[in-house]
């Protein structure tokens, strides 16, 4: 069995499956993996993600696959013993907290049963590893302001029932870890944005800010806009990912830039890089909203060799630009 860490990785193209792959981010990864040489299968049910996400990777021949596939179904596990993949990179989610507060069976089914149902067939299938995107923004709860940016040593305290379906993955990778020999890695996001996030749904901020500048709509900040948190970019993340395919053994890695950025001073960026000198308005404070949050990045420089590069007004500008393009699909 590998130790925690991971020794020199093994080199060549990976046989991947990416579950979750037409949502946001595991588009994103999907291209990637494929300008790397790797062959790619994704397995979506399309609720949230988009076949319009995958139109390069669609375009680009041999190496990829699509299966319309919910992660519950007991098809997965037929799939996962037939392609004999490399890597699972499990990306599947329920990903918004009202929907776990309102719906926690649900969640429950998606996000632990679903995850559970991914580790099975890739134990079946011998698969080597699983790399589980966890929640860095919920899975330590409302850490105390000394403890920011947090580091993996604080305990998993999540707040909300996704907070809790998120974690719950984290700690039977570890038992499949000791009992069968599946290497993981988990990699605990901070507040992820760039281009293809929806800004539909409750977390999408930065998606959100930009499609109602450029519409010309005002846009609301809950509360006094003094809630901070980490904006990580998407291609940063999905460079973790890659990495991750082979490195991290066994560990917990923050993928965050270990900055706190607060809502009042993202809007402005957002705004600037739109042209738009609109004022916002003021909502009432959400319930259940963290005050402050950030990830220290530093056990993933160390394992993983990863490090963030993209400032938020570069990044911010690559969201206004995808916005802005015709074929931009919401």
């Amino acid at each position: 069995m590998a130790r925690a860490g991971g020794g020199k990785p093994a080199q060549g193209p990976l046989r991947c499956l990416v579950t979750g792959g037409a949502g946001f981010i595991g588009s994103n990864l999907v291209d990637r993996l494929l300008a790397e040489g790797h062959e790619v299968d994704v397995v979506d049910d399309l609720s949230t993600g988009a076949l319009s996400n995958l139109a390069e990777a669609r375009a680009s021949g041999g190496s990829f696959r699509f299966h319309n596939l919910d992660i519950r179904d007991e098809r997965l596990t037929e799939l996962v013993q037939r392609r004999r993949f490399d890597v699972i990179f499990h990306l599947a989610a329920q990903i918004s907290v009202k929907a776990s507060v309102d719906r926690p069976v649900f969640d429950a089914e998606v996000n632990v049963i679903g995850s559970l149902a991914v580790l099975e067939a890739a134990r079946q299938a011998k698969v080597r590893k699983v790399v589980y995107a966890a929640s860095g923004g919920t899975l330590y709860g409302e850490p105390d302001g000394s403890d920011l940016p947090i580091g993996e040593h604080l305990p998993h305290a999540p707040l909300s029932p996704y907070g809790v379906s998120k974690a719950a993955p984290i700690g039977y990778m570890a038992t499949y870890r000791k009992l069968h020999g599946l290497e993981f890695t988990a990699l605990a996001l901070a507040n992820v944005y760039g281009p293809r996030q929806s800004p539909h749904g409750e977390a999408g901020v930065v998606a959100i800010f930009a499609e109602r500048l450029l519409q010309g709509e005002t846009c609301t900040i809950f509360g006094d806009g003094e809630h901070s948190r980490d904006y990580v970019f998407v291609d940063d993340v999905v460079d973790a990912f890659a990495r991750a395919a082979r490195r991290g053994g066994g560990l917990v890695l923050n993928i965050g830039t270990g900055l706190e950025t607060t809502t009042n001073h993202l809007y402005e960026v957002v705004a600037a890089a739109a042209g738009s000198s609109a004022a916002p308005k003021h909502g009432p404070e959400r319930p259940g909203d963290l005050r402050r949050n950030s990830l220290d990045p530093d056990r993933a420089s160390i394992h993983l060799g990863w490090k963030p590069w993209t400032t938020l007004e570069k990044g911010a500008a690559a969201v206004l630009e995808y916005f802005r393009a015709p074929t931009a699909r919401l």
